[in-house]
């Protein structure tokens, strides 16, 4: 039960538990709502029977003292069962989510976009919390104290009775179990257009830069605003079917009532029931019919939750990169042994690539685009597995290794650039935990950061804005190279690091990348050519497959891809307007 529950509605172990506790008290407290009702009926026949005297009036009194204190007993038990135990797990949940998120390779990331993940994290989260804590229990709760009460009248009272009032229950929960198909695939639909819409207004924000610059606003508005409509016509129609199956059933209820008196009149008159198990009925079917529609509801809305649950689970139970905690290598070298990879489209980005970036010297990665230059730097930080072959550091091969365990040997400088709204300082800091003020400023220097940094207003302190929107992308690419400088790794990827530089900034960078380099393993990406020029090994990369590889003298010393690629950009760095 406990494990059904974590997967349906992606809980923790302790959630799943607190559900099942939760579902007792909405149980025990719709009990005790009915024995007012039972008070009452005992009132009443100690009336009609006047048997009603002083030691039964001190009886109902006590009684009804007891059935209030009980009920406010049993309320505040079902408050906390549901309520603060949901609120506790939906914290836990996000928590669980961000965790997973974390461990998960990237491989995983490329199927998703930012507005799915966000989504899951913010509005289904939020959407699993009101199903915990009004829905479910509620639901679960209510048919069971219908069921005990039902089978207890059963065997009481008058078993027609009992039928005529209560068939029509199952035959409401029958339609909208009937309608559960269509009412998912309703909200699969829904999820789809909301998140389409989303990505659009996320694409917006991002490219209204581009969107000015070309006159494109209008247009792009119009597809956008095209967009919003869909979510509208689709939330409309995921409403309308919704309530006709809702409907449906509370009209079903509403005949129970007519079945009940029409039944109840019928045996009354016969002589076959008193009046006042009719009275109980056309009283019992009163206080039940009214909750039961709402929980009719709440059945429709847990059945359409149900795709938030499979979303979150889908997340929750994704295979994560695990591997040992303790590395056993000898050196540093990164060995490609006939390695080949693909994405998820299964289209070949590597083929049998096989080559050794040696510790102490600069590999460089150069090739026409689309050749797999970064996925082979991704792949060497086990930011994917690869399909074939393998990859070694230091002899050790790297999907044996903890993600984690295994970065900590990397010093990683990406092309795209990733900051945070926060201080000039600590968006340093993140390359080595811990680091003081003076490490941090030491690095900055080594990345020539000062030059920048001394005219911002308040310094290293400065906030640079989301995503360092207040600096310039030269400014943003040192941030992140004075970030390899304060981690000071054994391992350096660098995939375009000095592409946003000038040439005086890239030179300086340049000589202070040469004393950072120095006894490490270092992997470049590049399409300047001079930027490699002292490389000691050259990869050459086209079409996933290594076409060549060597020093930059050998490669150079006949007709090869890298030769022609250094001519080539001697030709464009002379070309005059």
């Amino acid at each position: 039960m406990v494990e059904r529950l974590k997967h349906k509605y992606a809980l923790s172990t302790q959630g799943a538990k607190d559900m099942i506790r939760a579902c007792i008290s909405v149980t025990v407290t719709n009990l005790m709502l009915m024995m007012p009702a039972g008070v009452l009926f005992c009132l009443i026949k100690d009336l009609l029977e006047g048997t009603f005297g002083p030691d039964r009036k001190a009886f109902y009194t006590v009684a009804s003292v007891i059935v209030i204190m009980l009920i406010a007993v049993t309320n505040f038990i079902q408050y906390n069962a549901t309520f603060l135990t949901t609120y506790r797990e939906s914290g836990v949940r996000r928590t669980a989510i961000a965790e997973k998120l974390r461990q998960l390779p990237l491989s995983y990331f490329g199927r998703k976009n930012v507005s799915d993940l966000t989504t899951n994290v913010l509005g289904d989260c939020a959407q699993i919390e009101t199903a915990s804590s009004h829905w479910i229990p509620e639901l679960i709760g209510a048919v069971i104290s219908v069921s005990l009460v039902g089978v207890s009248l059963f065997f009481a009272f008058d078993w027609r009775m009992v039928l005529a009032s209560f068939w029509v229950i199952p035959v409401a929960f029958i339609i909208i179990i009937t309608c559960s198909g269509a009412e998912k695939n309703a909200v699969r639909k829904n999820s789809a257009v909301k998140l389409t819409m989303t990505d659009g207004i996320q694409e917006c924000l991002e490219s209204v830069r581009d969107l000015r610059a070309n006159g494109a606003e209008d247009r792009y508005m119009d597809e956008l605003e095209g967009k919003i409509r869909d979510v509208e016509k689709m939330a409309l129609f995921t409403e309308l079917k919704m309530a006709v199956y809702v409907n449906s059933a509370a009209i079903i209820l509403k005949i129970g009532i007519g079945t009940t008196a029409v039944v109840g009149g019928a045996l009354f008159a016969r002589g076959e029931i008193s009046i006042l198990t009719f009275f109980m009925f056309l009283m019992l079917v009163a206080r039940l019919y009214d909750p039961m529609q709402i929980t009719l509801q709440n059945f429709a809305a847990i059945i359409s939750c149900g795709i938030q649950c499979e979303r979150l689970d889908e997340v929750l139970s994704s295979e994560i990169q695990t591997g040992s905690e303790v590395m056993n290598n000898k050196g540093y070298d990164i060995v490609f042994d006939h390695v080949g990879f693909k994405y998820s489209d299964d289209t070949d980005v590597l083929k049998d690539v096989s080559f050794t970036a040696k510790q102490g010297q600069v590999t460089a990665l150069i090739g026409p685009s689309g050749g797999g230059k970064t996925t082979i730097s991704r792949l060497a930080a086990r930011f994917w597995d690869v399909n074939e072959g393998k990859i070694t550091l230091g002899g050790e091969d790297i999907s044996t290794i903890d993600p984690e365990t295994l970065l900590k040997n990397y010093s990683i400088v990406f092309q795209d650039v990733t900051l945070f709204n926060n201080s000039v300082m600590e968006n340093i800091r993140i390359g080595k935990e811990g680091a003081s003020d003076e490490e941090v400023m030491a690095a900055a220097r080594l990345a020539n950061c000062d030059q920048f940094v001394d005219l911002l207003p308040e310094k290293y302190d400065t906030y640079i804005g989301e995503n360092g929107s207040e600096l310039s992308g030269g400014e943003r690419q040192r941030i992140s190279i004075a970030r390899a400088f304060l981690k000071d790794a054994p391992v350096i990827l660098l995939d375009e690091a000095t592409a946003s530089l000038d040439a005086e900034n890239e030179t300086a960078i340049q000589e202070a990348l040469s004393m950072l380099i120095k006894n490490k393993t270092v992997m470049i990406i590049a399409h300047r050519m001079r930027t490699i020029a002292n490389a000691d090994h050259i990869v050459v990369l086209k079409d996933g497959v290594v076409a060549e590889q060597g020093s930059p003298e050998f490669l150079n010393s006949y007709d090869s891809i890298y030769s022609h690629m250094t001519k080539q950009q001697m030709i464009s760095q002379n070309w005059k307007m």
